[in-house]
């Protein structure tokens, strides 16, 4: 096995681009007539090592985003995660529900009933509730996962109907495009999150939309967001081995 070498200077940038990145997210709340406190900064640390995780955590980063399980679990020991809150953000298959179940705070990918139920029966197994966003294709991409923004409302529904899951809002990444575009995709995701809240379905909670990532978390603010998912601002380009 190679052997971990620390790269300070890797240490001392991350720090500087976190802190940089949660001062904007507070400026850009408070241009967009919004408390300071009302919109979450994520770290997204997938392909990052708890080396350099591990300095933004003990500066005050208090959420962080995984994509994949096996990644998410291998790092738990690992961590400085006391008073830290987990989310799973990446595509979750149903056969790897079992090895988070229990052991995230939020699910920010559920974007089907099989995968719901799925979660619904494992986190039972472990007497655990599991917190859900639902997530939103916006962009209708045949890449991305995602349900249609059209049939929103009957997936929420159904998955209200599960005793194990609780619905506590939505989540969306719009296609690839200027941050103008994409504001529009954000607007119209912050006006179905709205109208969905004030139907006030039961089990249905419309707490988080969590939408905006390194590229246009200031317009999906404009628009609402109150978590923004920041990966490679923080932690440098992503290194997939």
């Amino acid at each position: 096995m190679e052997r971990f070498i620390l790269d300070e200077s890797r240490v001392k940038s991350t720090l500087e681009n976190y802190r940089r990145i949660k001062d904007d997210v507070a400026e850009t709340a408070v241009k967009a007539g919004r408390n300071v406190d009302d919109v979450r900064l994520m770290c997204v640390t997938k392909t990052v090592e708890s080396e350099y995780i591990n300095p933004v955590l003990d500066d005050g980063a208090n959420l962080i985003g995984e994509n994949r399980v096996q990644e998410y679990c291998s790092k738990l020991d690992t961590l400085h995660l006391d008073g830290v809150e987990k989310h799973i953000i990446g595509h979750l298959q149903t056969n790897k529900v079992k090895y988070i179940a229990g052991k995230v705070d939020m699910i920010e990918s559920v974007d089907s009933i099989k995968l719901a139920r799925e979660i619904d029966k494992g986190f039972g197994k472990v007497g655990a509730v599991a917190n859900i966003l639902v997530e939103v294709n916006i962009g209708n991409e045949d890449s991305k996962s995602g349900c249609d923004i059209n049939s929103l409302e009957e997936l929420l529904l159904q998955i209200a109907e599960l005793e194990n899951v609780n619905i506590q809002g939505l989540m969306t990444i719009p296609p690839i495009c200027s941050q103008n575009e994409a504001r529009g995709y954000f607007a119209r995701m912050h006006e179905k999150f709205l109208m969905i809240k004030e139907k006030n379905y039961d089990r249905v909670n419309m707490n988080i939309l969590s939408m905006g990532m390194s590229s246009d978390y200031e317009a999906a603010i404009m628009e609402g967001s109150n978590i923004v998912r920041v990966g490679s601002a923080i932690f440098g380009a992503r290194k997939y081995v």
